[in-house]
């Protein structure tokens, strides 16, 4: 006689990252029955090896209204999570190392300004005195001032705990082994353990997502990269501004005891269970850093760090209904950049379970968009 636990939801949700439990939060304030399921721990992948940056600057301009929701909530932290995740306001800066990246810095501030990002440009002369510990291939930069930064390894798995405080079921280290649909209900399966029945499914199973999808006949083009992750030892404090580069290239961050949070390259995908830094990324990461800032010229890197994270060919999400089956929503594909908008991309994902459709504007992100598209060998593994 078999021991499975079979239970009956109003949602399933597959995936326990900062999209699937901020959802899983967000129906159960709605009054929805939850049951999510995540292969590891709550938080433990890509929304919790992140770097932190909790930014709006940059993004596309499809993506603005998904990240200006996105910054409401942040802004609740401690009223929806119990804790504010070390989340401050502290300022995002987008360095500009040539007169063509400040001009490409203000077409975005022109481009964007209908969204109220409050982008400030700030010239060489200006940055010189504001910034004299930035490195000298700095020639201004872009400010946005209330974007900022917080702690992922707080921050992610508290979405999931107030989930289930709220009465969500959360089940951990319970990976999916089989998906279907009968034409009314889901079946989600993970071994011998547990059996869940669902109406509506939400498929927020991060690099792992695209083998959901294609259960039901979607096979978007996902391919994984592992981000290049380092932080150095204590210094004294002496940036507040989270930093990025115009065109891509190293971020950085201060946290509060000192330590530098970096980031940029690629590392290695060992399988689809592990992956890690590159010695050569590493030491490319370094150079960059002191080049930006060179008093970390003496400075020690005490620990680096790789995550597998779920990138499509346009860089930008899938975050909607499935084009073949009724109940099945997506919301996956945030190419190392969905820390900040996975609050808003979870409530969206929460509108449309309960609703079938959102305010939020998401329609760039359509799954059909990559219509017969093969799905990359990377990921062609089992489900989450």
């Amino acid at each position: 006689m078999s021991s499975i636990k079979k239970l009956q939801t109003d949602v399933a949700i597959i995936g326990g990252g900062i999209v699937g439990s901020s959802a899983a939060l967000a129906l159960r304030r709605m009054g929805a029955s939850v049951v999510l399921l995540e292969r590891d721990l709550c938080g433990s992948r890509s929304s919790g090896v992140n770097f932190g940056g909790v930014r709006r600057q940059g993004r596309s301009l499809g993506q603005l209204p998904l990240t200006q929701r996105a910054h409401r909530i942040w802004g609740r932290l401690p009223e929806l999570l119990g804790t504010d995740g070390e989340y401050v306001r502290s300022g995002h800066f987008k360095i500009a190392r040539s007169e063509a990246d400040m001009a490409s810095l203000e077409r975005y501030r022109a481009m964007s300004s209908d969204f109220d990002l409050g982008l400030e440009l700030i010239s060489a002369t200006r940055l010189r005195e504001q910034c004299p510990w930035l490195g000298t291939r700095a020639v201004g930069g872009s400010l946005c001032a209330e974007d900022g930064q917080a702690n992922p390894r707080l921050v992610s798995p508290a979405f999931a705990l107030a989930a289930q405080r709220a009465g969500a079921l959360v089940f951990e280290r319970h990976k999916v082994d089989e998906v279907a649909h009968d034409g009314a209900m889901f079946m989600v399966r993970s071994g011998n353990a547990l059996e869940v029945q669902a109406p509506v499914l939400l498929n927020c199973a991060g690099a792992w997502a695209g083998a959901i999808a294609s259960q039901f006949g979607e096979t978007p083009p996902m391919y994984a990269r592992s981000p290049v992750m380092a932080v150095t030892e204590p210094v004294p404090h002496f940036m507040r501004w989270s930093l990025g580069v115009e065109g891509g290239g190293i971020y950085c961050r201060q946290v509060e005891r000192g330590n530098l949070v970096m980031g940029g390259g690629t590392g290695i995908t060992l399988d689809d269970e592990r992956a890690r830094a590159e010695s050569d990324a590493i030491a490319t990461l370094a150079m960059q850093a002191v080049e930006l800032l060179p008093m970390l010229r003496h400075a020690h890197i005490i620990r680096t760090w790789g995550g597998t994270e779920g990138y499509l060919p346009d860089r930008e999400p899938v975050l909607g209904p499935s084009l073949t089956t009724p109940g099945l929503f997506h919301g996956f594909g945030f190419a190392g950049a969905g820390f900040q908008i996975g609050p808003a991309a979870g409530e969206v994902l929460a509108d449309l379970a309960r609703d079938g459709r959102t305010d939020t504007p998401i329609d760039a992100f359509a799954i059909e968009r990559f219509d017969e598209e093969p799905v990359s060998p990377s990921l062609a593994a089992s489900p989450t």
